[in-house]
């Protein structure tokens, strides 16, 4: 991951953890093409990358990401408004396909939302595992006050995250919620004082990246999979998952830390 960007920063607060953190402070983290192109650039690499077991995405300064950049100052949105066939070209190119990278990761992924995701920003932030929202932190769907749609992938995960009827009343009326508010509604998991966010996300991201990597990875992707599956496929993708997971020498130093009494030491194999 040693690539330089110019949109967005990244570091690691932790040896297993990765940071990702949208940095067009300016613009309130509103994303560009250019930002789409790093992000997944990024996410790529964070996926290749065995040593990184937890994403964090957060935004630099005071938002988390207020969706599309709509202010005019993005060259590469103007060339692709001049035909209105290419705004179909623009969103799959784009945002969508971060969307996309964001939730095919089968690592565990926690948006840290330190002020506003609203909009395309709401729904990159519902791609990632877990949110842990500041308490003064704004989240909600504003895309209609301008005429515009939840296009990013907000139409698919906005009512599953909160049901179709609360869904489609932030999105028609433009609604934003409190964290406190959005943590009732299903699109927060947790709040916390704005002091506490970045310790407590690093907290959550610690403590997932020292559980068994193996057990990790193929329990989200179980539980993701289980969405779409009955009882009884869900418990078929389970048992192939288990002919991975049991042999595996993590479940062997995982027992033997437990008889020996000690906390086990799991490298993902």
């Amino acid at each position: 991951m040693e690539t330089t960007y110019e949109d967005i920063r990244i570091d690691r607060p932790a040896p297993d953890v990765v940071r990702i953190t949208l940095a067009r402070e300016k613009q309130l983290n509103a994303y560009s093409m250019r930002m789409c192109r790093e992000l997944l650039a990024a996410l790529q690499a964070f996926d290749r990358d065995d040593s990184a077991r937890v994403l964090l995405l957060t935004g630099a300064g005071r938002a988390f990401c207020a969706g599309g950049d709509i202010s005019g100052g993005d060259p590469e949105h103007a060339q692709y408004m001049r035909l209105q066939l290419s705004h179909a070209r623009e969103m799959r190119d784009g945002m969508q396909r971060v969307i996309l990278e964001l939730t095919r990761l089968d690592k565990p992924t926690v948006a840290v939302i330190n002020g506003p995701a609203v909009a395309g920003g709401l729904a990159l932030a519902l791609a990632c595992d877990f949110r842990i929202a500041a308490a003064s932190a704004r989240l909600g769907d504003t895309s209609g006050n301008f005429g515009l749609l939840p296009d990013e992938g907000g139409g698919w995960l906005f009512p599953r995250a909160m049901g179709f009827d609360r869904a489609l009343k932030m999105t028609l009326l433009g609604e934003l919620y409190d964290a406190a508010t959005a943590e009732r509604l299903g699109l927060v998991t947790e709040t916390v004082d704005d002091a506490e966010l970045p310790s407590r996300a690093l907290a959550l991201a610690t403590a997932i990246a020292g559980r068994a990597p193996l057990a990790v990875r193929l329990a989200k992707g179980m539980m993701r999979r289980s969405l779409d599956l009955t009882l009884e496929q869900s418990q078929g993708d389970a048992a192939l998952s288990v002919m991975i997971a049991n042999p595996s020498a993590d479940v062997r130093e995982g027992v033997t830390a437990f008889r020996e009494k000690r906390k086990p030491k799991f490298e993902g194999r």
